[in-house]
């Protein structure tokens, strides 16, 4: 595990560097598998600068996302390593104070660096990613929540056993 916090920002790094693109924030998360085995990440956040259905009660944005997830080795598995990217679409609730509640839905792909993660067989290595969240943005636009991510290869190739991670996240705007 020591290993990944070295290598991780370091590839991150390389990704940001070779992506050309100015990223509007960068995130990290920490949670688990339903199996109990650890996941990292880190993200970063390219904002769409655009929102639709504005009301009284809130509105909806969103932004793409780009992330690198450390996966904990299971007892059939070794530890493991995925790159995604996903669009998400944001809802943020409008109130009185510098606080905003927001929630959030996604859908994007994802590729492992091996079929096995966990204790769970995906099938292959590359997967679909489906993503659930809310949270609290705070006035400076950091954000700070929690979410469920699920990855499957959707019957692609067999067996597609799916994983998810379930994960507290904060997300510094840059």
């Amino acid at each position: 595990m020591r290993k990944f916090f070295i290598q991780l920002p370091a590839a991150l790094v390389m990704f940001i560097s070779a992506s050309g693109a100015s990223a509007h924030n960068i995130s990290g998360a920490l949670g688990s598998t339903i199996q109990g085995g650890l996941t990292a990440r880190l993200g970063m956040g390219f904002n769409w600068n655009k929102s639709w259905w504005e009301s009284n009660s809130g509105r909806l944005t969103g932004y793409w996302d780009t992330g690198l997830t450390h996966w904990e080795s299971g007892k059939k598995a070794s530890d493991q390593t995925s790159l995604s990217f996903a669009p998400v679409f944001v809802y943020e609730f409008k109130t009185d104070s510098g606080i905003t509640p927001f929630i959030e839905a996604g859908i994007g792909v994802s590729l492992f660096s091996a079929t096995r993660v966990g204790d769970k067989q995906l099938g292959s290595a590359f997967n679909f990613e489906d993503r659930l969240g809310f949270g609290l943005k705070f006035a400076n636009q950091d954000k700070l929540g929690a979410r469920i991510i699920h990855y499957s290869n959707a019957g692609i190739k067999e067996p597609n056993q799916g994983i998810e991670s379930i994960a507290v996240f904060y997300s510094h705007e840059l």
